[in-house]
């Protein structure tokens, strides 16, 4: 699929809430690959009142292809879109606006025009403002948890709730990362590998605790790569992986995946209560506790981090790995704390 000049009328019109008569534009690529590409178009357009107006849109194509045990993630955020889950979105927690989506014919491939959110995004969020994502992301599910409405019924195509477990399942099968870390070979310091083994030994009383948690509509892509914090309010892009999943599995993601290793415990400190603060203002909470963000950690990231390294070939790059499970490691006797009010 490819951007044509009636369809950018089409979007323009939604934009500016108003016919469009003739339009300039530039595109620039933000991100692209062999299934997907998303670019900022940009430019300005003459409305029908007379008046010459700047805009700014993304335009996300996306192609069919197929993800490990989620086969139809490739269209989900297509179907999201096209569902009413937008209405359960507050004024501080929401998704970027849909000002178009169109699906081809033969089904294999979409694409999405929406609102460019302009704020802080990627490692240059604060401790401050991972801590607000936290909150707002636990007002989110609390809200959604209280209020079951209507819609979360009507969604069909969500991850199951079973994803990361299969996901963890399917990692310790492999041998390369499973018997490198009980080999003579291991790079790793012993603890650091205990700390793995430990997870596979007790994997099914971890479990057996996570899934005693409730049941939320997670994002399962929380990372600080889709997470945008303008004039304190947080926008979340790229919902291709969401489905029910349990309480805290999004904090997995916002503590340790490529974050800012030198704050890690920080945000692991005050991101849990922030969440759990949150979801409490709604709905009854488990005790903060029984919180199993440390163990979904290692199930999410652990033998994922294994595979990196080894398949790492700059010296670099293979320190950000070790480095990353060694705070891993001491996350877990870490205090909580938080400075949310």
């Amino acid at each position: 699929m490819n951007m044509t000049m009636e369809t950018l009328y089409q979007v323009l019109k939604q934009y500016f809430k108003q016919d469009v008569i003739t339009v300039e534009y530039d595109t620039i690529t933000l991100h692209g690959g062999t299934v997907g590409n998303v670019s900022l178009v940009t430019g300005t357009a003459e409305t029908a009142d007379g008046q010459n107006l700047p805009y700014q849109i993304v335009l996300k194509i996306q192609s069919k292809w197929e993800r490990y045990n989620d086969p139809d993630s490739w269209r989900r955020e297509y179907d999201l879109y096209m569902s009413d889950l937008g209405t359960t979105f507050s004024d501080t927690f929401r998704w970027p606006v849909c000002y178009y989506a169109e699906m081809n014919d033969e089904e294999t491939g979409y694409q999405l025009w929406l609102e460019y959110i302009d704020g802080v995004t990627g490692l240059e969020l604060s401790d401050d403002m991972y801590e607000q994502a936290a909150l707002e992301l636990g007002r989110y599910h609390g809200k959604l948890y209280a209020e079951q409405p209507a819609v979360l019924q009507n969604l069909t195509n969500l991850s199951h709730v079973d994803l990361m477990k299969n996901t963890y399942l399917y990692y310790r099968s492999w041998p390369l990362v499973y018997d490198y870390i009980r080999s003579e070979n291991c790079d790793f310091p012993p603890h650091v590998r205990q700390m793995l083994i430990d997870i596979d030994e007790n994997s099914d009383n971890i479990f057996a605790r996570i899934e005693q948690l409730p049941v939320v509509l997670n994002h399962r892509d929380f990372w600080v790569t889709n997470i945008f914090y303008a004039d304190g309010k947080i926008a979340l892009i790229d919902w291709d992986t969401s489905g029910w999943g349990y309480l805290g599995e999004d904090l997995a993601s916002l503590i340790a995946d490529e974050t800012d290793i030198d704050h890690m415990v920080e945000y692991y400190q005050r991101c849990i209560p922030a969440y759990y603060q949150g979801f409490a203002e709604y709905a009854d909470a488990p005790s903060i506790a029984d919180h199993c963000v440390y163990e979904m950690i290692l199930i999410v990231f652990g033998y994922r981090l294994i595979e990196g390294y080894l398949h790492a070939e700059a010296a670099e790059a293979k320190e950000q790995y070790a480095r990353t499970l060694q705070k891993i490691y001491e996350l877990k006797d870490s205090p909580l704390q938080s400075s949310v009010r």
